[in-house]
């Protein structure tokens, strides 16, 4: 009997020119790929769905409610695993507000470690659900955009969407 965890379900749409293959678990969410055409997963067995399945209903109405400024934090379950250090990190990204941006730097300092700069991009980079926990929100101290794994294009465009590409950082 195979682990529930390694039985995952994928569907695929273009949302605002955007394609986005989503794989999610019965629990919830487990990888959003943003523009990716060559992803592979081990150890899991991947049944493909129509996006409008209930498993995949709510996330892509969720993301079309995202880029039509409908919504600005997303409630879909989610089933994301990650170091315990990467799970700290990704919790603090979901506090940063809809068109707010941070620094990496204040990133780190809101998790308590203000040394752990280049961890924290490397956490944030391996985000598996990217805008959903929204890694484009993160910049760097000298306001330019920084990586993004769906491309620079793409997180510009996010940032814009939001209103957030004035690039002020917030403070709490």
């Amino acid at each position: 009997m195979m682990e529930e965890n390694k039985i995952l379900y994928t569907a695929s749409l273009k949302i605002s020119g955007i394609q986005f293959n989503v794989f999610t678990s019965q629990k919830g969410i487990r990888y959003l790929f943003v523009n990716k055409k060559d992803f592979a997963l081990k150890n899991a067995v991947v049944t493909k769905l129509h996006p409008d399945d209930p498993y995949m209903f709510y996330v892509f109405n969720q993301l079309t409610e995202y880029f039509n400024r409908e919504r600005k934090k997303f409630s879909v379950p989610l089933d994301i695993h990650g170091t315990e250090f990467q799970i700290k990190v990704w919790q603090q990204l979901m506090q940063i507000p809809y068109g707010a941006t941070i620094s990496y730097q204040m990133l780190a300092e809101n998790i308590g470690n203000p040394k752990a700069v280049r961890a924290v991009g490397k956490a944030n980079g391996s985000n598996p659900v990217s805008i959903i926990i929204p890694c484009h929100r993160v910049i760097n101290s000298n306001g330019k955009l920084g990586g993004y794994s769906g491309g620079l294009d793409i997180k510009e465009k996010l940032l814009e969407l939001e209103g957030g590409l004035s690039l002020k950082l917030f403070e709490k």
